[in-house]
C-alpha cells in the first residue's frame, strides 16, 4: 500500500488540518492500492498563503533563473519515470508499457516544450507610445483529472513555473501518486518553498475551496464540463481568471474514397489507447454511405483483435477503466445504444470473457448510429466506437459539428482533401490521419470544451498578465 497522507505546503510535507483518509482502488483488482488524506479548507488556506508569500520573490526571478530550474527538473524527472509509470498503472489502470512509454513521458514533454517556449518568448514590445509587457499572473490553482494525470498536471505546472507564478495543485483523488512523486522531484530540484504546493482532495472539498478563494488569481482546470461549470460559478464572485479544458466528443470524418486500411488504424487507435479514456478519442466515425460496410468490417476486426489484460504486465493490450462509477457509466451508454436501435457489431455490455473482477470493458463497435442517440452525443470515455453514415461531404461536416463539444476532430483520408475540410470543423484541434496533439502547439477547445490554451508559447502566455505602460522614457 502506497501512503501519501501529508500535503506538500511551503516546501515541506505536513499533516492535514482535519482531513479524512481516502483509499485509491486498483481498477484491475478492485483492492486498495494507495491512501491519501482529503484536504480541508484549512489546508487550502495554508497552501494559498504560502503561494502568496512566495509570489513576492519568485515573480521577480529572471528568465535565465527559470530556465535553469526547468532544465534541472527535466534531468531529475527522467530518473523518476519508472516510479511515475508504476503509480499511474496501479491507480488508473494504464498498462505498464503505456504508462512507461506514453503516460509518464508526456509530462516530460511539457517541461521540454515549455523550456523551449520560454527561451523564445517575447516579453515586451513597443506599440506606438506604449510599452506592452507580459508579467507573472499570480497564484494559480490547478485542478487536474485522472485519465492522463501527468500530462494534464505538467501542462499547467511547467508554464506556471516558467511564467513566474506560484501554484497549488489538487490532483485527482483517483490518481494522486504521480503528483506526490512530482512534488518530490520539484523539491529535489530546489523549487523555492511555497512556489509549488500540493493539497490532495476531492472536487466538492478542496476543488471548491480553491475555486472560490479570494487570494487565488487563476483556476486552471481540466475535467468534465459539468465540473467546469461549477468551478466557473464558484470563481465568479472574485472575478478570477478561469482556464478550462473540458469534455470532448471527437468525430473521425472518413472522407469518401479513403484507403481504409491505410487511414483507419492510426485514427481508430485513439479509441482504444488508454482504454478509450482520452478526451480527444475520435470515437464518432462518420463514413460515406458507399464505404460503410467495408469500414464496419475493418473496425470490427480492429476491436476484436484488441486484447484486454492485466495492466501490470508488459504488452500491447488495454487495461481496465479507472473505477466502478466509470465502468457503470460506460455500461449504461452501451445499453442505451442497444435500446435506441443501433446495431451492436462487436463487444457489448459486461466484462470480456475470462474476466470476473476488475473494471474491464469490452472493445465495442456500433453501426447504424444516428446523431441524436445518446452514444453519439455523450462522452463515453471507454473503448467504444460508433459508425454513422453520410451522403455528402457537407452532411459529414454538419454531423461532425453537431455536438456541444469542440475539443478535437480527426479526418481520415487524402491529406490534400482533408486540408479543405479542416477549416470547417469547429474544434480546437484537427488531426489528419492521426489523433495526437503536439506538446509545443496550442491545445484547447471550442464551445463547451472550454476556453484558454495550453502547451508551448500559447500556454505560457495564458499564465501571464499583459500590462500596457505609456509615457516611459525611451
Amino acid at each position: 500500500m502506497n501512503r501519501y497522507l501529508q500535503h506538500y505546503i511551503d516546501g515541506a510535507w505536513i499533516d492535514s488540518d482535519g482531513g479524512s483518509v481516502h483509499q485509491v482502488i486498483d481498477p484491475a483488482t478492485e483492492q486498495p492500492v494507495t491512501e491519501i488524506t482529503l484536504g480541508t479548507q484549512g489546508d487550502v488556506d495554508k497552501a494559498v498563503a504560502a503561494a502568496r508569500r512566495a509570489f513576492e520573490t519568485y515573480s521577480q526571478t529572471t528568465v535565465a533563473e527559470r530556465q535553469a530550474l526547468l532544465t534541472k527538473i527535466i534531468e531529475v524527472y527522467k530518473t523518476r519515470i519508472p516510479d511515475l509509470a508504476k503509480a499511474i498503472s496501479q491507480e488508473m489502470g494504464a498498462p505498464i508499457g503505456l504508462a512507461s512509454m506514453a503516460q509518464a513521458p508526456t509530462g516530460l514533454a511539457h517541461f521540454a516544450a515549455t523550456l523551449k517556449a520560454l527561451g523564445a518568448f517575447t516579453f515586451e514590445e513597443q506599440i506606438g507610445k506604449a510599452r506592452v509587457v507580459h508579467e507573472p499572473l499570480g497564484v494559480v490553482a490547478m485542478i487536474t483529472p485522472w485519465n492522463w494525470p501527468l500530462n494534464q498536471i505538467c501542462a499547467k505546472v511547467a508554464p506556471a513555473l516558467a511564467a513566474g507564478d506560484t501554484m497549488i495543485l489538487k490532483p485527482s483523488e483517483e490518481a494522486p501518486g504521480c503528483a506526490a512523486i512530482l512534488a518530490e522531484i520539484l523539491h529535489e530540484t530546489g523549487v523555492p518553498a511555497g512556489v509549488f504546493n500540493l493539497v490532495n482532495g476531492d472536487g466538492p472539498g478542496v476543488g471548491a475551496a480553491l475555486s472560490a478563494h479570494r487570494d487565488v488569481d487563476m483556476v486552471s482546470f481540466t475535467g468534465s464540463t459539468r465540473a467546469g461549470i461549477a468551478i466557473a460559478q464558484a470563481a465568479a464572485a472574485t472575478v478570477k481568471r478561469v482556464h478550462q479544458e473540458l469534455g470532448g466528443k471527437a468525430a473521425n470524418l472518413v472522407l469518401e474514397g479513403a484507403d481504409l486500411a491505410a487511414v483507419l488504424p492510426p485514427t481508430v487507435s485513439g479509441v482504444l489507447a488508454n482504454s478509450g479514456q482520452s478526451c480527444i478519442a475520435p470515437t464518432r466515425l462518420l463514413v460515406h454511405e458507399s464505404q460503410v460496410a467495408d469500414a464496419t468490417a475493418f473496425v470490427k476486426a480492429m476491436m476484436e483483435s484488441t486484447q484486454v489484460g492485466d495492466p501490470s504486465e508488459m504488452g500491447v493490450h488495454i487495461g481496465p477503466v479507472v473505477n466502478k462509477a466509470q465502468f457503470e457509466k460506460i455500461q449504461g451508454l452501451i445499453q442505451s445504444a442497444i435500446d435506441e436501435g443501433a446495431t451492436l457489431v462487436t463487444g457489448g455490455t459486461g466484462r470480456p470473457d475470462g474476466r470476473n473482477a476488475g473494471f474491464y470493458v469490452q472493445p465495442t463497435l456500433f453501426a447504424d448510429v444516428t446523431p441524436g442517440m445518446r452514444i453519439a452525443q455523450e462522452e463515453v470515455f471507454g473503448p467504444v466506437a460508433t459508425i454513422t453514415s453520410y451522403a455528402t461531404r457537407d452532411e459529414g461536416i454538419r454531423i461532425a459539428n453537431d455536438t456541444a463539444y469542440g475539443l478535437s476532430a480527426a479526418i481520415s483520408g487524402d491529406p490534400a482533401e482533408a486540408a479543405k475540410v479542416a477549416p470547417k470543423l469547429r474544434a480546437g484541434l484537427v488531426t489528419i490521419n492521426s489523433w495526437s496533439p503536439d506538446a509545443g502547439a496550442p491545445f484547447g477547445g471550442y464551445k463547451q470544451s472550454g476556453n484558454g490554451r495550453e502547451n508551448g508559447r500559447y500556454g505560457l502566455a495564458d499564465f501571464m498578465e499583459v500590462k500596457t505602460m505609456v509615457g516611459l522614457p525611451g
